[in-house]
């Protein structure tokens, strides 16, 4: 009998307590029962109530709250105060960003203003030495992003169809504006064009080539005989890809047949992007007027 009542006791002594948890769980949920109270009291616009509870949180804790020293409301009653107007004077960093972000802009367009009066006076000079020998319709020009363009047209006789040697007129139009484009300092870029009739060129296998063997011969007289340095120039083919004149337009074709003389500006690229605005603006360069049909590249 004595037996049997100790085995009873030993089996009730080791017996697993499985509602532990309980307690952990009751813990938990106090504890976010005290968070959830803590944000809903942060969330009243009551700047005194929230230095309370910051002191009073930073005492609890043992920390310091000089982090946040100077945070004491201005208001005498924080939150009924009207809202003042937002200024760029009460953000002193964004202002001065701003400030610094206007004043590299009116820097570009004052630059820009600048390239496109030296570029514009450079295409004075060059369009009176071409009246000064008749050519003053043979060459147009425009001031774009690129800088001062010169464009000789197909509509002057500048090249026969299919072909990429110079016409006796367009030599004389080179070294018409030879001598002044070697008195510059600028680089010279020769772009090569023909026009968007769909017929491949008689003696050169694509378009591409007749644009570029275009570009490279004005880029040898203007070397060879022009007398400009080799370092100076370069040349690039653009095929039937860039138009100048809308190709459904009567005589464009003329016109898109060309090649382009750019005299390449030195400004930053922010400043260069802002000479389209500028010339036109300012009515910089020259419309291409009275265009003669034609249908050749």
């Amino acid at each position: 009998m004595s037996s049997g009542g100790r085995r009873n006791r030993v089996e009730e002594e080791e017996h697993e307590n499985h509602e532990r948890w309980l307690v952990t769980y009751a813990d938990m949920v106090t504890l976010l029962m005290v968070l959830f109270i803590v944000m809903f009291a942060m969330s009243s616009v009551d700047q005194k109530k929230f230095n309370a509870l910051k002191d009073g949180l930073a005492a609890g804790f043992g920390d310091s709250t000089s982090v946040m020293t100077g945070s004491e409301s201005t208001l005498d009653q924080p939150g009924v105060a009207a809202v003042q107007p937002v200024k760029p004077d009460n953000f002193p960093a964004s202002s001065a960003s701003a400030q610094q972000a206007l004043a590299r802009q009116d820097q570009e367009h004052a630059e820009a203003q600048a390239e496109v009066a030296r570029l514009d006076a450079l295409g004075e000079r060059l369009a009176e030495a071409l009246r000064k020998a008749g050519l003053g319709r043979d060459v147009t020009r425009r001031i774009d992003d690129r800088g001062l363009v010169l464009s000789l047209t197909s509509r002057h006789v500048v090249f026969q169809p299919d072909r990429a040697e110079l016409s006796p007129r367009g030599q004389r139009v080179l070294e018409v504006v030879a001598p002044v484009l070697r008195g510059a300092t600028e680089d010279l870029r020769i772009d090569g064009h023909t026009n968007q009739v769909p017929v491949k060129p008689r003696f050169f296998a694509t378009d591409w080539d007749l644009s570029s063997a275009r570009a490279i011969t004005v880029l040898r007289y203007l070397q060879e005989n022009g007398r400009i340095p080799g370092e100076r120039l370069s040349a690039a083919a653009f095929g039937h890809e860039v138009p100048l004149v809308d190709p459904s337009k009567p005589g464009s074709q003329e016109i898109n047949k060309r090649v382009d003389i750019v005299v390449l500006s030195s400004l930053p690229a922010a400043s260069r992007e802002l000479l389209d605005d500028v010339a036109a603006a300012g009515n910089g360069g020259t419309d291409l007027t009275d265009p003669t049909e034609g249908g050749s590249s």
